[in-house]
């Protein structure tokens, strides 16, 4: 005899539903009732497990991200320098949202609707990543790559300069070999800022 879906169960089939009907039709287009008709319940108890179309999105987003950022922790912790690895994870960013939004006008059309409509998404994407980068700030001081007095606050600007290169299209209309130039640019200002200071030397 099998037992009833669980809680956890119905969300991750609503999810999936909403998921490829956002994927077909657009977010925009899509409807809770469509989405509780594809996942054989009525509107009023698919709104017993989300509240409305946004919160659905963003759990799409937080399931992606999630993925994402387990990512982002293999290349910050791997065998390379700091500062190589510091570039894979910045490029990594970049290219992966970039196509992500590039190939799926859905998926940015998504990704502008939680952008505009719950920031404090991003902030918690940012309070993620932000760690990852505070260890490997540590770990290139330990290694004496890197000078760095605040690791708080150095992980918070190295953000706050790369900003643009987070779901680009959002921002900006250039090509990916454009950001890309751009991003090694601010890259190196950024690993040149970190790097320990050669002692002057002395006036003849």
């Amino acid at each position: 005899m099998s037992s009833a879906p669980t809680k956890s169960d119905v969300r991750e089939q609503i999810v999936t539903a909403a998921k490829s009907r956002f994927s077909h039709f657009g977010y925009g287009k899509t409807t809770m009732a469509e989405v509780a008709t594809d996942c054989g319940m009525s509107p009023g108890n698919l709104y017993r497990f989300f509240p409305g179309k946004l919160d659905i999105a963003e759990a799409i987003a937080t399931e992606d991200y999630q993925n994402h950022l387990n990512h982002l922790r293999k290349l910050a912790s791997g065998g390379k320098p700091a500062r190589a690895r510091l570039h894979d994870l910045l490029f990594e960013e970049l290219r992966r949202t970039y196509n992500k939004l590039e190939k799926d006008p859905r998926a940015f059309e998504m990704a502008r609707v939680i952008a505009e409509e719950r920031p404090q998404f991003a902030n918690w994407m940012l309070a993620n990543e932000r760690t990852i980068l505070v260890d490997l700030l540590k770990d290139g001081h330990a290694r004496g790559e890197f000078t760095v007095d605040d690791l708080e606050l150095t992980a918070e600007m190295i953000q706050s300069a790369t900003m643009k290169f987070r779901y680009p299209q959002l921002w900006s209309k250039l090509t990916l070999p454009k950001l890309e130039r751009e991003l090694e640019g601010v890259l190196k200002l950024i690993i040149d800022g970190l790097s320990p200071r050669k002692p002057c030397p002395p006036a003849p």
